[in-house]
């Protein structure tokens, strides 16, 4: 390989890792849903929107302190604070009516909610986009790697290394809650069975909500993680979320392990597909590439295989 070909390959994975941290993200709140309920949350991209707009709110608001590291450390827990909020009373308002009804029904209803809550943030915040007014990760000098006979050097910025911590430990908190907490043991538990889950005197109704607004927070920090990268909030922020199906296909439904190496995966098929091929090759590969594995995987890579008996 040249020089230029080397630096190439580092510059796509280095995007893909990128990337596939923000997808990782997404599909993480896709899953806590599915685990939960067996629903696909439709509204998943909107909770990504709206808490994007918090934290940008936030934001503005706080800068009556001079600290602007205090300023987005006080407007990241305010989008954590609100977020739970709308996850719980979208739990109890919107869905915890359609218990006992069939799975098709609550699938229209996120769809609807989605609907609403695009219409709710176009009233508050209108359709132009909203540059932050701080940096929510700080600006460092970029990596610079230089190598004899390139064209030019190749400048890595290091934002990628901090979405990549920050995508990390919120997994690890995850899966240290699921596996060590009184209350993720629960929403295993219900995830396998609700009605042995009820007869063991587990509260549906509340395993619900939590899942809804671990769900929303989730979502929000990846929301917040996209305006950063993007330099601002914007209405077409939802629309990243539709690039975290394949990723839940690709991975299995109800498998967090699958959400990760799936992220992970399906980022460096866009990353290498655009990079190698062509620019419009991105958005079809993923779906190429989880056409071969579902003919194999029909679940998924570590989705959990189901059998019904009628």
């Amino acid at each position: 390989m040249s020089p230029d070909e080397i630096l190439k390959f580092l510059r796509l994975s280095y995007t893909a890792l990128s990337d596939g941290a923000l997808l990782v993200l997404i599909a993480l709140a896709l899953v806590l849903i599915y685990k939960a309920t067996d629903v696909i949350n439709f509204a998943n991209g909107e909770f990504m929107l709206i808490g994007g707009y918090i934290g940008y709110q936030l934001l503005i608001w706080l800068q009556v302190f001079e600290s602007p590291g205090l300023i987005v450390l006080l407007a990241i827990i305010g989008v954590v604070v609100m977020t739970t909020l709308i996850g719980v009373l979208v739990e109890r308002l919107v869905l915890r009516p359609l218990i006992g009804e069939p799975i098709i029904s609550v699938i229209m209803v996120t769809i609807g909610l989605s609907n609403v809550i695009q219409a709710i943030v176009g009233l508050i915040w209108g359709k132009n986009p909203r540059p932050l007014p701080i940096d929510i990760i700080p600006r460092f000098s970029p990596f610079r790697i230089e190598l004899e006979g390139a064209r030019r050097p190749l400048n890595l910025l290091p934002d990628t290394l901090i979405i990549l911590a920050v995508a990390f430990v919120l997994v690890g908190l995850l899966l240290l809650f699921f596996r060590r907490s009184k209350h993720g043991i629960a929403m295993r538990a219900t995830a396998d069975d609700q009605q042995a889950a009820m007869s063991m005197g587990i509260s549906i109704r509340f395993i619900f909500a939590l899942t809804w607004s671990l769900a929303a927070i989730t979502a929000a920090v990846a929301g917040l993680m996209i305006a950063h990268v993007t330099n601002g909030v914007s209405g077409d922020i939802h629309n990243v979320s539709l690039r975290a199906f394949p990723v839940i296909i690709l991975g299995g439904l109800d498998s967090i392990a699958g959400a990760i190496i799936g992220g992970f995966a399906i980022a460096f098929v866009e990353s290498f597909s655009s990079g190698y091929i062509d620019p419009s090759v991105k958005t079809v590969a993923p779906y190429i590439v989880l056409l071969i594995v579902l003919m194999v995987k029909p679940y998924g890579l570590f989705g959990q295989k189901r059998i019904e008996r009628v």
